[in-house]
């Protein structure tokens, strides 16, 4: 199959010949229909985070089960799938009691770039990336990291649930609860800042402010919940906040992953209030608050893949947009083919897309 590799930091993927095995007794061969191009992934190509390479990225996909394990019993060869990367073992403490999403068996077993589910002729050693590798044109997975979606769903639509939507849907409805009434602000209004938004909307916030310096962005967000814009370029961003609130907002989200607009989201809460950052800020760097703040019971969060359930979250989610309530026609900027993926991450980086895909059928 034809696959893209990541050799060096800062260099563009390449595009080589890969090879995947038959399934293990609990593995799940996919043939990839769409795999979304996530800015994670982008941390990654940069060396911002950590991974051993060379290494085939990509993990916000969806595509349709080619062949199964002999002890598979979840999918069978033509279910239609979603990817992600929230692995679970089921028999951990944190499985155990609800929070698989923080699954600790996976860092021992299915160690990311630890796999030998991918191959090719060179002699170095190929890895997979976060137990998926969805750069390809098939998938080989555990059947843990899938979750079954019915074949009515548009799969470059779905592909979108299986990081992007998930993650910034389930920090407002997972990791914060936020309830009917409340005030959120949504620091980036990217693919995962959308999710958020739509989110909130869906979960009845009274007043969700999207924050970004992208017009069209903001635009697009005030459709999909919006009740109010901020952008940092007309002044301080906790001071506007602040003044439409009367004091702060009950929840802020964080989706940039940088140092000061972390800082900013818990500068902007009202008494009580919760920042949750959901943006990966680079590996190593700190965030500094005022001590004072804590003093008024504010609280800053981190939420994983949007603290997600994916076999329950997922399906709800697909629901939600045949239903007409989650709007994800309006994020998908580009289709591209895997060889124009370069050019893909290249406008994503300069801002010019919320979300590209890569459409292996086109």
């Amino acid at each position: 199959m034809k696959a893209a590799v990541l050799h060096e930091v800062n260099q563009p993927l390449m595009i080589e010949d890969v090879s995947v095995p038959n399934p293990g007794p609990r593995e799940v061969l996919i043939r990839t229909r769409v795999a979304g191009l996530c800015h994670s992934d982008l941390h990654f190509m940069e060396g911002l985070y950590p991974h051993p390479l060379p290494a085939v990225l990509g993990h916000e996909s969806a595509g349709v089960v080619e062949k199964v394990g002999s002890d598979v019993t979840y999918v069978k060869p033509g279910d239609h799938v979603v990817t992600c990367l929230s692995v679970f073992c089921g028999t951990c403490d944190n499985c155990t009691t609800g929070r698989t999403v923080l699954c600790t068996d996976t860092t021992v077993k299915m160690l990311p770039g630890q796999s030998n589910r991918l191959s090719w002729a060179r002699e170095e050693k190929l890895h997979q990336f976060l137990n998926l590798s969805s750069f390809a044109e098939q998938m080989l997975v555990h059947e843990n990291a899938i979750v079954k979606i019915r074949k009515d769903m548009p799969l470059e639509l779905a592909a979108l649930i299986g990081c992007g939507v998930i993650t910034g849907y389930g920090a407002v409805v997972n990791t914060a609860k936020v309830q009917a009434g409340e005030t959120v602000a949504v620091i980036g209004c990217g693919g995962v800042g959308m999710a958020a938004i739509n989110g909130a909307a869906i979960a009845g916030a009274g007043r969700i402010i999207a924050i970004d310096t992208n017009p069209a962005k903001l635009q697009l967000a005030t459709k999909l919940g919006a009740t109010d814009i901020v952008d940092p370029a007309r002044g301080d961003v906790v001071q506007q906040v602040r003044e439409l609130t009367g004091g702060g907002v009950h929840h802020s989200f964080e989706v940039l992953g940088r140092k000061e607009t972390a800082e900013q989201s818990f500068a902007m809460l009202a008494a009580g209030g919760t920042a949750t950052i959901v943006g990966m800020i680079p590996f190593g760097q700190k965030i500094e608050l005022h001590g004072f703040d804590f003093l008024r019971e504010r609280r800053i969060q981190g939420s994983s893949m949007g603290s997600n359930h994916f076999r329950v979250d997922m399906p709800r989610l697909v629901e939600f947009y045949m239903r007409g309530k989650l709007h994800l026609e309006d994020w998908i900027s580009a289709k591209l083919k895997l060889s124009e993926i370069n050019e893909g991450f290249a406008n994503m980086k300069a801002g010019k897309t919320l979300r590209s895909v890569i459409m292996f059928d086109a």
